[in-house]
């Protein structure tokens, strides 16, 4: 487990260089060059005639550094998402398969938990250390201890309590990336009103480029921002609804393939 967190530390951090690495160098070669050349072109036939309406271009919007720094954030926020639902996805491959051999009818007294537990230990070590295997190893070793199916119930409850819980707590690098987005957003807002009311006294001669292109650093950082969250909250969402289920669904694997089959010598039926 200690080495499982230590890869995806560095897998985050890869992806953080990867992310600043490709986002600069399109924002380099690409959206800056050709904002500058839009600009120009908007400032020229602006002068030209008074009655020009400048149109709305992705490349403008997107241009300043508050922009830049929510979309890394976006996609390195994407890229753990992709991670922990790919492993998600691997965790519920496991409930389409049978491990623990059990016929209908069957029962499993406390004497033979060892022998249906060695399926289960016998897995790949990357597989053992799912949640599945570890709800279903953790009631027959409690079934063999203590003769006792409440306690087996209580053992595999507390089991999936306890990943639900580490599951919430590895998202929450994701969720401080869905509120700092907006904040930065935010920040840019505040730097071009700034801005704007810096060259108040050009809008007062009559040049209102200065004023406007500033305005627009303030509402183009805020609507980028204001996008960017809401796509990566649907993502985290639809991520947290795939681990809540998997947790669900592994209660009831448990429950029909395990618990159900537990019987105690001499106990009332």
């Amino acid at each position: 487990m200690k080495q499982g967190s230590l890869n995806e530390l560095l897998f985050q951090l890869a992806a953080l260089i990867l992310a600043v690495i490709v986002v600069h160098a399109t924002y380099v070669t690409l959206i800056r060059p050709n904002a500058e050349l839009v600009q120009n072109q908007q400032t020229l036939l602006q002068q030209q005639s008074d009655d020009f309406v400048p149109e709305r271009s992705v490349f403008i919007i997107l241009r300043d550094f508050e922009q830049e720094t929510c979309i890394i954030l976006m996609l390195w926020a994407v890229t753990i998402i992709g991670m922990k639902t790919q492993q998600t996805l691997r965790q519920r491959a496991l409930l389409d398969r049978t491990l623990v051999p059990l016929q209908e009818g069957m029962s499993i007294l406390p004497g033979d938990s060892r022998n249906y537990a060695r399926p289960v230990q016998a897995l790949p070590e990357q597989e053992r250390d799912y949640l599945l295997p570890r709800a279903l190893l953790a009631g027959l070793h409690r079934f063999q201890s203590t003769r006792n199916i409440q306690a087996v119930s209580s053992i595999v409850k507390d089991t999936l309590e306890t990943e639900a819980d580490r599951m919430e707590t590895e998202l929450t690098i994701v969720r401080y990336i869905a509120w700092a987005i907006p904040s930065i957003g935010f920040l840019g807002t505040v730097r071009g009103i700034g801005t704007a009311l810096g060259q108040a006294y050009q809008a007062v001669s009559g040049d209102i480029v200065g004023v406007t292109q500033s305005l627009g650093v303030a509402f183009n950082s805020t609507f980028v921002a204001l996008v960017v969250s809401i796509f990566l909250m649907f993502l985290l969402h639809q991520l947290q609804l795939l681990q809540d289920r998997l947790v669900l669904d592994s209660q009831n694997y448990v429950d029909e393939r395990l618990i159900r089959h537990l019987q105690v010598p001499g106990a009332a039926d």
